[in-house]
């Protein structure tokens, strides 16, 4: 008799030859066969507390490798759990993959256990969503799904895995499994599309690239710097819901308005461009339009006709590739404007050096993070995470990292912890340091307990001012202060949470504090929280 495998059994050893180490997983009733089949390969599974922390850290995963990060839930209100979180992933451009288990086949559309939607619900926040429907046909479905999530411009994928195709007995010589035809497939840009290009950039006298998240990495920044190099011409990536306004740019508004070339690798031209309008750009400034997916070229072309000088389908990566090989019998251009841009970008006002808090027993944002510097500096590996919010903003301007994570284009927050979880399940050595606001540590406070199960140790810096403050200081320009309501939080001991879950925590409310209870924290070596008592300070804007 031939050898029978699982679905289960083909599902596992997918993904195991499609080179995933790890699976941020909850457990339920749907994906139990998974779980038993995990044991016959090398495949980790890191347990979480809540659907969405599973979506965050693959999200993590996707980003900091490259590689798609993997999922997986149980059907029906596990899945719809997890659902919300792949918006952050999808407008982060990040790489990963959701598995969620569901109904049985036999009992779709007659009330099957916890039957719903599944594929339905996921697509709009996918690149592709499907329900499995033929056992010896799961390893073809990884690879499809892996194979969609790292093609193009990179973004979650969904598959839901019916049950009773997982419990199903296969024989051996049945399975599809992956092979090289499910590689992820390349869109190079052509020569003469690359040359026009580097023509046009070497005929503006204010160019500028612009790239978009998916390069937000170190092998993304590693690239744009040999763009640079290669072209003389400036390259921003630009990674933030608030555009414009990104608190990592500096005075980039400025820049952007004086461009005679735009030049998006990637990039979209969506609202944190103001979809170009003449609040963003110079009216007479040309846009280069290379983008991996036709619709939005066209979409661009759309937008900004007549002002559109080349637009063309490929991918942001092999299009850059492209860009330096090209560059290489050319004299790169005078770098004064180079400078200029970066000068703008990097520049922050001098009297940030000397912002104090008004308040006793409460610390002003750029006194935290003047204190977290020297730390977050002292290795170049470390791993900074800032979440969404006023809070976090002073962290994103203030401090430096080339391995970054933040909430992203999508503007959702509460992924702060999870990414650390899985940043830290990736980075074994430096330090994995997450800024957060005290409304943001609540979405998944409980994930210390993951991180205290698994020994994976990180620092989260909570700004604690008992508000939803990005909220707060919306209601108090719009709406004047008396009308303010609905963003009071309690200043609740974040640090005595984390300490009652097994992790490490400390109280700071005096800025001389800070620095040794970060140290005390990293030298813990477990999960920790400091739990700084701020004031509700706007985010940083720049005069």
């Amino acid at each position: 008799m031939s050898k029978t495998l699982r679905g289960a059994d083909i599902v596992a050893r997918s993904l195991e030859q499609l080179g995933t180490t790890k699976v941020f997983t909850l457990s339920g009733n749907h994906i139990m066969s998974i779980f038993d089949a995990a044991l016959e390969t090398k495949l980790e599974l890191i347990h979480v507390r809540h659907e969405a922390a599973t979506v965050h850290m693959a999200d993590a995963w996707g980003r900091l490798t490259g590689e798609a990060g993997i999922a997986m839930v149980t059907g029906g209100p596990g899945h719809a759990n997890a659902v919300g979180a792949l918006y952050t992933a999808l407008a982060a451009e990040s790489p990963m993959v959701l598995l969620s288990g569901h109904a049985m086949t036999s009992e779709l559309g007659r009330g099957g256990f916890q039957e719903i939607r599944q594929a339905d619900m996921a697509a709009p926040v996918t690149k592709a969503s499907w329900t499995s429907t033929s056992a010896a046909n799961l390893g073809r479905d990884m690879a499809e799904a892996v194979r969609i999530a790292t093609t193009g411009r990179p973004g979650p994928v969904h598959v839901s895995l019916p049950s009773d195709l997982l419990d199903e007995n296969v024989e051996a010589n049945a399975i599809a499994w992956p092979d090289k035809k499910y590689a992820p497939r390349v869109v190079a840009l052509a020569d003469a599309a690359a040359d026009a290009i580097l023509d046009a950039v070497a005929a503006a006298k204010r160019p500028l690239l612009l790239a978009g998240p998916q390069l937000a990495h170190t092998g993304g920044r590693a690239l744009v710097a040999k763009l640079e190099a290669a072209t003389g011409a400036p390259v921003v990536i630009m990674e933030s819901v608030r555009g414009l306004r990104d608190a990592t740019l500096g005075t980039y508004a400025s820049i952007l308005k004086r461009a005679d070339l735009i030049v998006l690798l990637g990039k979209p031209l969506d609202f944190t461009l103001h979809w170009g309008a003449e609040t963003a750009l110079d009216p007479s400034c040309k846009l280069i339009v290379v983008d991996p997916e036709g619709l939005l070229v066209e979409r661009a072309v759309k937008e900004k006709g007549g002002s559109i000088a080349l637009a063309c389908v490929a991918d942001a990566v092999p299009a850059i590739d492209a860009l330096i090989q090209r560059s290489a019998k050319r004299t790169p251009r005078d770098r004064g404007w180079h400078t200029e841009v970066h000068t703008a970008i990097d520049g922050r006002p001098k009297a940030w050096a000397e912002l104090k808090s008004q308040t006793p027993g409460k610390l002003h944002p750029a006194e935290v993070f003047r204190a977290l510097r020297p730390i977050a500096d002292r290795d170049p590996d470390t791993v900074l995470i800032c979440d969404g919010g006023e809070f976090s903003q002073w962290g994103q301007a203030m401090l430096k990292a080339e391995r970054r994570l933040i909430n992203g284009i999508a503007g959702a927050i509460g992924s702060a912890l999870p990414f650390a979880i899985a940043a830290r399940s990736y980075e074994k050595k430096a330090p994995v340091i997450a800024v957060l606001g005290d409304g943001t540590f609540g979405f998944h406070m409980s994930e210390f307990d993951t991180a205290v199960r698994h020994n994976l140790p990180f620092v989260a810096i909570v700004g604690t001012d008992s508000s939803w403050n990005a909220e707060s200081q919306i209601q108090l320009r719009d709406y004047g202060r008396d009308r303010m309501h609905g963003c009071a939080l309690l200043p609740t001991r974040y640090d005595q949470v984390v300490t009652a879950l097994g992790g490490y925590g400390e109280m700071v409310d005096k800025t001389e504090n800070l620095p040794g209870a970060i140290e005390r924290a990293i030298a813990s070596g477990k999960p920790a929280c400091i739990n700084v008592m701020t004031e509700s300070i706007a985010a940083p804007a720049y005069r």
